[in-house]
């Protein structure tokens, strides 16, 4: 595990939480030195402040995923929405912002590993036109091409795939790909986005996944006529946030103060309390007592 902030007492606490819970953490205060420690060390996750001397949060997180598929999870004080699509849009699988319980971001830390590790019980590869998914191997291509997707974006076009032609509203999918009961819905929208960037042959009038004016998403397999989706429907679905442009642009929207998460990015921003807090983790990890929660 490596801890990545400047901030000395953030940086001592996060540690000392996640050893506590049995890991095996490495500390960097600076971009390159977070880049370089993680290419020699290959940490099996990254937690990284997104404000850093040399390069930013960002940038960093942008370089590791280009290295390979290490999860990483944000750690910020700027939970405006823009930021936190931006950490999405660069791989980050979870988000969370400054003051936080050092116990919700040791289970958010344990949910991404455990999503990151999971292994799908063997099974046939799921096709459909040009895709091909291979669940046990965690490989799926496009027209023969090996695809670079995120652990969110794997899992996500593996329940498309699983469920064609069926109408999947945002919640839905936040609960069965996610695994969480509550959040920030967009980070459902920035999800499709992006997996639609790396699926379809026009994103901006995409035909796999068709958008399902005010209700969500359906998977067309190729030769099938999808009735009600419309590219550029997402408009429907709220306001565009952040720097999401262009003619095939998804507007994200936000759902409440939780924010977007990640992963991968999966990440819902800011203190979880009550029964929220028991859906940030997933079957099993188990809910953080708000009596035990110690904001940083």
């Amino acid at each position: 595990m490596l801890v990545v902030d400047d901030d000395p007492t953030v940086a001592e606490v996060v540690t000392g939480y996640l050893q506590r819970a049995g890991f095996a953490v490495d500390r960097a205060a600076d971009g390159p030195t977070a880049l370089a420690r993680t290419a020699r060390l290959a940490p099996d996750l990254v937690v990284l402040d997104l404000m850093l001397p040399g390069l930013d949060g960002l940038e960093v997180c942008r370089r590791i995923r280009e290295r390979g598929p290490v999860p990483v999870v944000m750690l910020t004080a700027r939970g405006e929405e823009d930021d936190r699509i931006l950490g999405l849009e660069v791989g980050a699988d979870d988000y969370v912002t400054k003051p936080f319980s050092p116990r919700e971001l040791v289970l958010r830390v344990e949910s991404v590993l455990r999503r990151a590790g999971t292994s799908p019980a063997p099974g046939p590869w799921l096709r459909s036109g040009p895709l091909a998914l291979d669940p046990a191997a965690r490989r799926a291509t496009r027209d023969g091409e090996e695809l670079a997707l995120t652990i969110r974006e794997f899992d996500l076009l593996a329940f498309f795939l699983r469920h064609p032609g069926r109408v999947l509203g945002r919640e839905e999918l936040m609960h069965r790909v996610w695994g969480w009961e509550f959040g920030d819905l967009s980070t459902v929208t920035v999800h499709v986005r992006r997996l639609r960037e790396k699926v379809e042959a026009d994103p901006a009038r995409p035909r796999l996944i068709s958008t399902v004016w005010g209700v969500g998403y359906r998977f067309d397999p190729p030769g099938t006529d999808g009735e009600g989706a419309e590219p550029g429907a997402e408009a429907a679905l709220g306001t565009v946030a952040g720097p999401v442009t262009g003619a095939g642009a998804e507007p994200v929207t936000g759902a409440g103060a939780d924010g977007v998460t990640g992963a991968g990015a999966d990440a819902v921003a800011g203190p979880v309390t009550g029964a929220e807090r028991g859906a940030v983790t997933e079957p099993g990890a188990g809910a953080v007592d708000a009596a035990e929660a110690h904001g940083v």
